[in-house]
């Protein structure tokens, strides 16, 4: 409906005015809608009344293509070109309760949103304002208006934080608290000493998880829509970890610390740590100590993709969540002297209007004043380039660069090959242009044909992409480098183009010589996954607030969405359980609950000792059982993995059981779906309940040989006719 408005609206071509209007004032007119309140059922004297009322503003004719729409089925109100002045006298006319710009607002920002079916109008937990998401980053920037505290009372009492306020830095009722953290005290030239946000990824991340409304945001006119978090009524804990020089391990473990402590609901880190042991890796240490006060931790799954085995966060207690796209995507072209048209991949807001400009290759321009040779000068590294040769120039660079070479050396814009990180584009300080290989030939050859090459470069044009949901290349794949056979990601959500509040005070690029100040900016990465999942948590932990960290993660993974495996080659490797969706979280019908105990069981199996674990749990009287090993298959996992050889006879029994969180009596039986060559079985196949709480446990055996196929994915679904309880079952060829 809304969509159909829009085309609707966007066709409307209104007149010029009759009434003696001047052209420059019809040029200021707007779309404004004029809001009435309850319909009065008469369709035609609505019409007439609407008709009348624009005549009494607009003068004895109404312009024609004015009135552009009536409001007279379910409430009362019309759509209509006004000037700010008319809009202003019509908003004190009798039976006017509100006059306001329509905007356009389809594409929300997170589209992504709406891409995995949670609108804004989805039923919402009166408690959803008592939850709060800790966020450990870079800082926010709190005047952004997806941080406006509007309607919000104040602080849950619960809430044991502090606000470090300064003259730059204030909280409010949406960020309740904000804390930085420099254990080394090494401040660099320019750098807050407070909750402010460093690079802007904070700012970005908060806002996903936990922004409120914001209609017409934008990155220059891409994205257009309404920014939003997935939890808009949540509050926010932040604490600021990154800096210039990066993000430690010790202010991240204290943030862990002090946010445990403070009384957050979830806590989101869209970090990574690449220590494999499970106690050397503090987002791992500090999600564990979260989980016993009973906090769910989401964290990133890493930008390391496609390679397996390359995740940054993969700890049991914690959910790992891998990016996925959305239908959006952006497309920038170049332009040739020939009249050729490649289309490309970046975040291109400029608009060169078409001009066109030469092109030299990167190559061809060597600052050999600078001793650079080509060799460097061809990738467009640094000063590498001539600034007399490449100044008004569009350069040509093989690989990927992020512009600042070019962009120093006068260039009015950049066109290179391939991509950092495949589908993860980049928004640039100049109009820049990723061409795929085989464009790149094309182009190559087109500047050695022509004694002037010249092209320009397109601003970005948004397009559908059909193919979505797909897991982009530069996502982190499993199998979990500590434990493979616990399943990593855990799930995936939306991370590629993700349009969110940014700070003013950092460039759309994040390079210092790009001066555009901007509200919101488009980023791609799981930084951007992980906070949707977060808020997909906050919104569980809302209608659910005694559930574990354990049982609202198996209520995320039971209710994603499958994904297409010959899409994704890497199977659940790459996107774990599938497509996460929030809506079906809130109400899972099963839970596969995980306390401590089944964690430092597992432990035990994974070799570490009893005085480490009564070191890390406190807990004096805790040991390990002698010859305890095998637990990794029965950790109460809502997924199943295992491990083969090619050809190697099969036959693995895991063990789980299931909370009844659904309806007081109900019966589940037990769907598989197997590849061929793979037999599974369950026991018992029905579970029958006859109370909230209940639990029952269940075997699962699988059996067969799974070829030479890296991943074989078969998957186990309990349906009591109402909720789809899905698990999938993955057997793999270590590499």
């Amino acid at each position: 409906m809304a969509l159909s408005w829009f085309l609707f609206l966007s066709l409307v071509i209104t007149s010029t005015l009759l009434n003696g209007h001047s052209s420059a004032a019809q040029d200021d007119r707007k779309t404004y809608i004029v809001y009435m309140g309850d319909s009065t059922k008469d369709e035609v004297s609505m019409s007439q009344l609407h008709a009348n009322m624009l005549q009494k503003v607009m003068g004895s004719d109404i312009a024609p293509g004015s009135l552009l729409h009536s409001y007279k089925r379910s409430f009362n109100g019309f759509v209509a070109k006004l000037t700010e002045k008319e809009a202003h006298q019509m908003s004190g006319k009798e039976g006017v309760v509100s006059v306001f710009p329509s905007e356009k607002q389809e594409l929300h920002t997170t589209r992504s949103w709406d891409f995995i079916g949670f609108p804004q109008q989805v039923k919402r937990s009166t408690l959803e304002s008592d939850i709060i998401i800790g966020v450990i980053d870079s800082g926010i920037w709190p005047e952004s208006a997806s941080f406006d505290d509007e309607g919000l009372g104040p602080p849950p009492s619960k809430w044991k934080g502090t606000c470090q306020a300064s003259a730059n830095f204030s909280c409010n009722n949406k960020i309740i608290g904000a804390k930085y953290y420099r254990s080394d005290g090494l401040f660099e030239k320019g750098e807050s000493k407070s909750p402010l946000d460093s690079a802007g990824h904070g700012t970005h991340t908060a806002s996903a998880a936990a922004g409120t409304l914001v209609s017409g945001a934008s990155l220059y006119g891409l994205g257009l829509g309404t920014a939003r978090g997935g939890v808009p009524s949540a509050r926010l804990a932040i604490y600021k970890v990154c800096w210039a020089i990066g993000c430690q391990d010790a202010d991240i473990l204290a943030a862990f610390d002090d946010a445990i402590a403070d009384g957050v609901d979830i806590i989101s880190v869209s970090l990574g740590s690449t220590a494999k042991d499970y106690f050397q890796n503090t987002i791992a240490i500090g999600a564990f100590h979260a989980m016993r006060k009973g906090i769910l931790t989401s964290t990133s799954a890493g930008n390391r993709g496609p390679d397996l085995s390359s995740l940054t966060n993969f700890s049991p207690w914690s959910l790992s969540v891998g990016a996925s796209t959305m239908d959006r995507d952006f497309s920038t072209s170049v332009q040739l002297g020939n009249n050729k048209i490649y289309e490309g991949a970046s975040i291109n807001t400029f608009d060169l209007k078409n001009k066109i400009f030469p092109i030299i290759y990167g190559g061809d321009a060597p600052n050999t004043t600078g001793n650079y040779d080509s060799s460097f000068s061809r990738y467009c590294y640094g000063d590498s380039l001539d600034k007399k040769l490449v100044k008004g120039k569009i350069v040509f660079c093989d690989g990927y660069t992020l512009g600042t070479g070019p962009m120093l050396a006068g260039a009015v814009g950049v066109v290179m090959s391939g991509g950092a990180f495949g589908k993860l584009a980049d928004t640039f300080p100049l109009p820049a242009s990723s061409l795929s290989l085989e464009d790149r030939a094309k182009l190559y050859v087109y500047l050695n044909s022509t004694r002037k090459p010249t092209g320009s470069i397109w601003k970005s044009k948004e397009k559908i992409d059909k193919l979505a949901p797909y897991v982009p290349s530069y996502s982190s794949r499993g199998p979990n480098p500590i434990t493979p056979d616990i399943l990593k990601p855990d799930l995936v959500a939306p991370g590629t183009y993700i349009l969110a509040a940014w700070p003013p005070y950092i460039s759309a690029s994040r390079l210092e010589e790009d001066k555009r100040v901007v509200a919101f900016n488009i980023l791609s990465g799981t930084s951007m996954a992980c906070p949707h999942a977060s808020a997909a948590a906050a919104y569980v932990k809302s209608f659910h607030p005694t559930w574990s960290p354990a049982a609202i993660k198996s209520s995320l993974m039971t209710t994603a969405k499958p994904m297409n495996a010959d899409v994704n080659p890497e199977a659940e490797f790459a996107y774990g359980s599938g497509l996460i969706n929030p809506l079906k979280a809130a109400y899972p019908g099963l839970v596969y609950d995980i306390d401590e105990v089944d964690y430092i069981n597992f432990l035990c199996g994974q070799g570490y000792t009893t005085k480490l674990l009564q070191i890390v749990t406190g807990n004096g009287r805790r040991s390990c059982r002698k010859g305890s090993n095998g637990t990794v298959a029965d950790l109460n996992y809502p997924a199943f993995v295992l491990s083969a050889s090619p050809l190697e006879s099969i036959n693995h029994i895991f063990n789980r059981t299931v909370t009844n969180v659904g309806s007081p009596a109900s019966t589940y039986k037990a769907n598989l779906v197997a590849p061929p060559g793979i037999k599974i079985t369950v026991n018992p196949s029905v579970l029958s309940f006859t109370s909230l709480g209940e639990k029952l446990s269940y075997a699962v055996t699988v059996q067969g040989t799974v070829g030479k196929k890296l991943v074989v994915s078969a998957s186990l679904v309990w349906d009591d006719g109402t909720y789809q309880v899905r698990s999938p079952i993955i057997v793999y060829i270590p590499t």
